[in-house]
């Protein structure tokens, strides 16, 4: 079977003890690597571990033992177990947080309202475990300790694993509505992009530039009109 025992260190330091197993039965039957069951037996591994009988537990019988004993290739079965664990009812309600780390839910209530106002009241419930009168008295400041509150990462207070954090803040980027008005990026006009100080010279620079051809034409009229009279 590819299940492992329970306390599989434990059941190894026993089998090295009480039987003539070899280092890869044991190995085997512990889902361990057989060099860390030869560290076991050498004493540079597991020291101070008491061995679990997997006899007593019901995960191993005498027979299955002395048929690896007599044959080396044998692997041994590891004994379906007979007490059947009833399922785990899924857990309802807020997260429970350990006493010891409930004076500082508001300190990651506050840090999640600053970092992450994606985040809906619902979700910094499910991450810290708090009540929604507490995230509204963190947010509008009316908390009794909010003089001595510091924004600190859930993460790093254990209330949350960082999985479970970024669940929550990838489902409200999800949920959040996209702005229908934006089309995109686009190119600004150059109006905006030309330094307006350049587009006035160079506007100025063509103005000059077609007075003087002006004066320079009537002044050749003028001069044409004058030796016709002349003449």
């Amino acid at each position: 079977m590819s299940n492992a025992p329970l306390m599989p260190k434990a059941t190894a330091v026993w089998l090295l003890d009480n039987t003539a197993l070899t280092f890869d039965q044991v190995a085997d039957f512990t889902k361990m690597h057989p060099l860390e069951v030869r560290a076991i037996a050498d004493g540079d591994a597991a020291q101070g571990i008491k061995g679990m009988d997997p006899l007593s537990n019901g995960q191993l019988t005498r027979e299955e033992i002395e048929k690896g004993e007599k044959n080396p290739d044998y692997r041994l079965r590891l004994q379906e177990s007979k007490v059947v664990l009833p399922p785990q009812p899924k857990r309802k309600g807020p997260r429970y947080t350990p006493v010891s780390r409930r004076h500082e839910r508001p300190s990651a209530i506050l840090w999640l309202l600053r970092s992450h106002p994606e985040l809906k009241d619902a979700q910094i419930m499910r991450l810290v475990g708090t009540t929604k009168s507490t995230i509204a008295s963190v947010r509008d400041r009316t908390h009794w300790n909010t003089s001595q509150l510091t924004p600190i990462d859930p993460v790093t207070l254990g209330l949350c694993s960082q999985i479970e954090l970024d669940f929550e803040v990838q489902r409200a980027a999800k949920e959040k509505p996209i702005d229908a008005a934006y089309g995109g990026a686009t190119l600004l006009p150059a109006s905006e992009t030309t330094r307006k100080d350049e587009y006035e010279s160079a506007e100025k620079s063509s103005d000059d530039l077609n007075v003087d051809a002006v004066f320079a034409k009537l002044k050749t009229l003028g001069g044409k009109k004058q030796e016709d009279e002349e003449g």
